[in-house]
């Protein structure tokens, strides 16, 4: 199995475990995020957000800020977080969530769900957690 197909069977695990509907893995690579695996993300968002630089949307601000980085509503945000492409993307409640090795961020994990809401405490955590799991996928 290629490092590609074993990240897109890793994150449809993620995403059943999770309950959620749509997500991707972004690699850090030269100083961006390279798109590494997606589900039930259309294929014109994929195209959009292959390549994404430090800062834009919400897995380059993951990136920048090391933080995760959330909306209760991907289709009504309007914190300038969330991109148009991604307002294309089926789902509502979101999180992009950085997942270092080494201390240094390698990845960034998003993660998509059915309906509005906050995503916050032990939820966010368990999260986190399972998405610090890829660095497991080499």
């Amino acid at each position: 199995m290629t490092q590609g197909e074993e990240l897109q069977s890793w994150l449809s695990r993620f995403l059943g475990q999770a309950g959620a509907v749509a997500g991707t893995v972004h690699l850090h690579a030269d100083g961006g995020l390279r798109l590494a695996a997606a589900v039930n993300i259309p294929q014109k968002v994929q195209e959009i957000v292959a390549w994404v630089p430090n800062g834009k949307g919400m897995a380059g601000l993951a990136l920048e800020r090391g933080v995760p980085i959330q909306t209760c509503n991907l289709k009504e945000d309007n914190s300038g977080a969330v991109k148009p492409g991604a307002k294309a993307v089926n789902a509502q409640a979101a999180v992009a969530i950085p997942v270092r090795a080494g201390g240094v961020i390698v990845a960034v994990v998003g993660i998509a769900f059915a309906e509005e809401r906050e995503i916050q405490g032990e939820e966010l955590q368990r999260l986190e957690d399972a998405a610090a799991t890829v660095v497991n996928v080499r």
